[in-house]
């Protein structure tokens, strides 16, 4: 499945998907829903009434690993955000309660600085990855490379391989090192120990805030470790001065 083009909840394979499980009533309510208010984003309502559905069914794992890789993702994760919040504003505006603008926009606008970091970050490590320890290199192969690199159900954000050429499943979380990080990268690991071979490899998460409920479990796992990063900001003469 080309990521790419589903960056957006699919519909129609999520309509598929709840009709194959059991909702088919469900789903025939949130199609055919008259959608009136004073904003766009009809498909986005359509989608927060989905995703509300699969979640309380537990079933959004599963349909990300089958029909919406790109879910996955940090980007994909903010889409899933995206049409609960505008879902949430739609079930206000037919009450009669209007949602806070500025708040929304503000939360679009931190989310979007998020992302951007996280990038920047990625990037950054990916080319200076004996910050994080000596001897990891990128892996390279076949006209691949490491950084965001494509498995079934998801990206791992950076793959490396270490001094003894065991792979290095690397996930970066800019926020928080939230509990089901753990879980991606365990699966992840699952993933290349399964394809790549040479196993067992091993996970490192790198986080800047690292839950203590993180650091609990992750004492649990063989193999797996955590990294705290600090950024540090500077800024410089960019040229000379006309005056």
């Amino acid at each position: 499945m080309d990521m790419e083009g589903k960056k957006r909840f699919p519909l129609r394979e999520a309509y598929a998907f709840a009709a194959e499980n059991g909702m088919g009533e469900q789903v025939d309510e949130i199609r055919d829903m008259e959608i009136e208010w004073d904003r766009g984003y009809t498909s986005s309502v359509r989608r927060g009434r989905l995703i509300r559905l699969f979640d309380a069914r537990d079933l959004m794992t599963q349909f990300i690993a089958r029909h919406w890789p790109f879910g996955s993702t940090p980007l994909g994760e903010a889409e899933r955000r995206r049409c609960l919040r505008i879902g949430d504003d739609y079930d206000g505006f037919l009450s009669g309660k209007l949602p806070d603008e500025r708040a929304e926009n503000d939360m679009i606008e931190s989310e979007s600085l998020e992302f951007a970091l996280e990038a920047h970050l990625r990037d950054f490590l990916a080319k200076n990855l004996g910050h994080i320890e000596p001897g990891l290199r990128l892996y390279q192969a076949e006209g691949k490379s490491g950084v965001e690199f494509s498995i079934d159900g998801g990206r791992i954000d950076i793959l490396a391989i270490d001094a003894s050429g065991r792979y290095v499943v690397i996930e970066l979380k800019l926020s928080h090192g939230r509990n089901k990080a753990l879980g991606q990268l365990l699966y992840y690991m699952g993933w290349v120990d399964s394809n790549l071979g040479n196993g067992p490899c091993r996970g490192i998460i790198i986080a800047n805030d690292i839950a203590e409920e993180l650091a609990i479990a992750v004492s649990r796992v063989s193999g797996v470790t955590l990294h705290r990063y600090k950024m540090n900001f500077s800024v410089e003469r960019a040229g000379a001065s006309t005056a």
